[in-house]
């Protein structure tokens, strides 16, 4: 009999099982689940503790990892262990995070810890959309009073039909990637990455999606209604009489927030205006008060800073609502645009876009192969040629801070504006460099990942990366309506402030065809279908305004790249020649590197990718490899270089490292006696392929080159003197007769046999095809080329 009291839930998803199990593992958790679908495993756990002192904010925390051991892997490194998070963890973290925040009580402050380990990993079925369903529902068993469940679903569309949860496999083939949560009473965020996918696709693809979050919603609340813990804790009230004397606040403080130009100016007045009334209605207790008093000095003052916030927040709405927004602009109106290029020296490419008070100097980098990113985790390792990096600091918002590496919102901002501007990049084998993109943000008074997609389509212009399409981005905000008669007001263009006290921060970036990235920041509950619907339409008719300002700076991308980028070439050659192109431990390709001053990289495919600063270098060294990659051609002409000479021909190297055989009655029209007559070794001669044999061997023609190419031939039927053999007999004269072949013997001296036997797969004196084999210990051959004229 088991000690364990387990409760387990159920529900096909895209022909497969989705489990949620709870009562056996991590039992002194507040709420703890195993989430599995297909083979992959995901350990969600939820804990709440009391809040710590003075904090007026809500400190969630929420943490994802995925165990290298899940997929029967070992950690990559010197130190084979698990470090700290990578970008996807973080990007995980980020997503579990958005949609569960808003779902609890105003003002609550209590501690509350999130951690979701993949346990399981069957390289078809994702974890990261697993793990929100874990948190969703390791949260709706703890204490916590979490006012969900939410549900996740990932969407994708394969020749366009859309499929619930995509496998691994699917996902290649996919031009949406859509990560959708929700709840009973709407959706409360949208993650999307598409390939130019129009808005009315992409709202048929969120109302497909939320049709299963509903499902996985109701299935989390049948498993709460077996197992779940009672709520305990709920939000700061703040004491009436605290409430009324800070509404006393409220003309000064509406003054404030609209009287200034600009975010700096409002924010001083604002600042000045709430120190002087917590310094005149609360001041500080004197040196005789105790520590209880203190104590409770502090506490009364984080009740008066919430009741500040609460108003500031019922201002600001009031003042949008009137029609005129803090900084003067109508709900609809996009603040003043600038865009410029080029205005960094040395750089590849660079854009500076200025949106209001929004600035971005997005910086262009080209690089070869060995610049790409390489990823590894549970899957299989892969490398990226395009990555965006963001930079946010202090100084862009007026602060003096800690200067540190970048944090979640750095790694999210700049993840969202690279998957912007990913769709509209060129086929690695049309534009084979490896791209960065740098946005440091000057200045931030709203949406600027927003301004890193668009100044990133600036910087690639600049750059002469050859874009699909510019891509714009702007962020969409939104007052619900907070009684009965109200509408929605739908902002564009927002700023801190309305992002701050808003309900909604919806980012879309897109070119005219369509979107290519999508995500939404809520603090309301969730948002209708329509007001999703509502919400993409104002996006695309603002980034296409967006995107006329662009392209009156720049109409297309630069048609040559800047002379500080590498030039970069590319070829394939047969892979059998890979070993050729390197050469013994390297010789070669080092060779080829020092004389061109180029960098040559291979693939196992056979495909060359050669990459030089400055002019003619990748060029040289593209001619280099080409020679020596080469294969030899049939019915081409060559120019060759006389290598050795036999009596019955001569071989011609017609490429590097492969020669071919121009018999004797291939030199020229006429009987020729000696090929000394017509060749010297060293020499360049014009040859034509006539033959390349199943086993690589190469037959020449002189006299056909000439033929071909119209030219007069000096040696064409001379006088040669006396050459025993006449006319050289045909086929069947002059003592040629193959007979029996004499069973390949008599052969004559082995010094007679050619030399290069061995060279390009060319067997000299060993050949069986009638090239050039000895008979009877002559120094004839035993039969002539097929083609001759003789």
């Amino acid at each position: 009999m088991s000690i364990f009291e387990t409760h387990r839930v159920e529900l096909e998803l895209g022909g497969r099982t989705l489990s949620i199990e709870t009562g056996k593992i991590a039992k002194q958790a507040g709420g703890a689940v195993f989430v599995q679908y297909g083979e992959t495993v995901v350990l969600g756990t939820a804990v709440r503790s009391d809040p710590r002192p003075g904090l007026d904010f809500f400190p969630l925390t929420v943490d994802y990892r995925e165990k290298i051991s899940a997929a029967g892997k070992f950690p990559g490194g010197f130190r084979k262990r698990e470090g700290a998070p990578n970008q996807k963890e973080i990007l995980t973290m980020r997503n579990i995070d958005r949609p569960i925040r808003p779902l609890f009580p105003k003002g609550y402050i209590d501690e509350v810890q999130i951690q979701c380990w993949v346990m399981a990993y069957d390289g078809q079925n994702e974890p990261d959309v697993l793990a929100g369903i874990a948190a969703s529902a390791a949260l709706s068993l703890s204490s916590a009073p979490f006012q969900g469940p939410v549900g996740n679903v990932r969407v994708g569309r394969v020749d366009g039909e859309l499929v619930i949860m995509p496998t691994a496999a699917q996902d290649a083939y996919s031009d949406l990637d859509m990560l959708l949560c929700g709840h009973e009473d709407g959706i409360n965020m949208i993650e999307v990455g598409s390939y130019e996918i129009p808005e009315k696709e992409i709202n048929e693809a969120v109302a497909f999606g939320y049709e299963y979050v509903k499902q996985i919603t109701a299935m989390i609340k049948d498993l709460q209604a077996k197992c779940g813990k009672e709520k305990v804790g709920g939000p700061v009230i703040v004491p009436d009489e605290i409430a009324a004397k800070v509404e006393t606040l409220r003309e000064g403080l509406r003054a404030a927030k609209s009287g200034g130009s600009s975010k700096a100016e409002r924010a001083d007045a604002v600042r000045e205006v709430k120190q002087e009334f917590i310094q005149n209605n609360y001041p500080e207790p004197d040196e005789s008060a105790t520590y209880a008093q203190h104590k409770q000095h502090a506490k009364t003052i984080n009740m008066v800073k919430v009741a500040i916030h609460d108003l500031e927040e019922v201002i600001t709405r009031e003042i949008i609502r009137s029609g005129k927004r803090t900084d003067g602009r109508a709900a609809d109106q996009l603040r003043h645009i600038e865009c410029e290029v080029g205005i960094l020296p040395r750089v590849h490419g660079s854009g500076l876009f200025t949106r209001g008070e929004t600035q971005s100097i997005v910086t262009a980098v080209l690089g070869t192969g060995k610049d790409e990113q390489i990823v590894d985790g549970l899957g299989a390792e892969y490398s990226e040629k395009f990555y965006l990096h963001y930079n946010f600091p202090p100084f862009s918002v007026g602060e003096a801070k800690r200067i540190t590496g970048p944090g979640r919102r750095e790694i999210g901002h700049g993840k969202l504006a690279e998957k912007a501007l990913l769709p509209v990049l060129p086929a690695v084998e049309d534009f084979p460099y490896t791209v960065r993109l740098v946005s440091d943000i000057m200045e931030s008074n709203g949406s600027s990942s927003m301004a890193s997609a668009t100044g990133g389509t600036l910087a690639l212009m600049d750059a002469g990366v050859p874009i699909i399409a510019p891509v714009a981005g702007i962020s969409i905000g939104m007052i619900q309506a907070d009684e009965p008669g109200q509408e929605d007001v739908f902002l564009t263009d927002i700023q801190g402030e309305e992002d701050h006290y808003g309900d909604m921060d919806f980012k879309v970036t897109g070119t005219r065809e369509g979107i290519t990235a999508v995500q939404i920041d809520m603090k309301i509950r969730g948002l209708s279908l329509e007001q999703v619907e509502k919400a993409f339409e104002l996006a695309k008719k603002n980034r296409i305004e967006i995107i006329e300002q662009i392209e009156a700076v720049i109409p297309e991308p630069r048609k040559e790249l800047s002379p500080h980028a590498p030039r970069m070439l590319t070829t394939k050659i047969n892979p059998d020649k890979i070993g050729k192109l390197i050469g013994p431990g390297g010789k070669m390709i080092r060779a080829l590197e020092e004389s061109t001053g180029a960098k040559i990289e291979i693939e196992e495919d056979g495909t060359i990718f050669i990459s030089a600063v400055g002019a003619g270098k990748a060029e040289k060294a593209l001619e280099q490899v080409e020679q020596i990659g080469a294969e030899v051609q049939a019915d081409k002409i060559y120019t060759g270089k006389v290598t050795s000479i036999k009596d019955f021909g001569a071989f011609i190297e017609v490429i590097p490292g492969q020669d071919g055989l121009c018999h004797i009655s291939e030199l020229t029209e006429g009987y020729v006696d000696k090929v000394t007559d017509i060749l010297k070794v060293g020499e360049e001669v014009r040859v034509k392929v006539i033959l390349v044999d199943d086993t690589g061997r190469v037959k020449l023609s002189r006299k056909q080159a000439y033929k071909d190419e119209g030219t007069e031939d000096p040696f064409a039927n001379r006088e040669r003197g006396e050459g025993g053999g006449g006319d050289r007999g045909g086929r069947d004269g002059g003592g040629r007769g193959r007979g029996g072949r004499g069973g390949r013997g008599g052969r004559g001296p082995k010094g007679d046999k050619p030399k290069g036997d061995d060279n390009g797969g060319n067997t000299g004196g060993e050949s069986s095809g009638g090239f050039d084999g000895m008979s009877d210990g002559g120094n004839e051959p035993d039969a002539q080329p097929a083609s001759s004229d003789s």
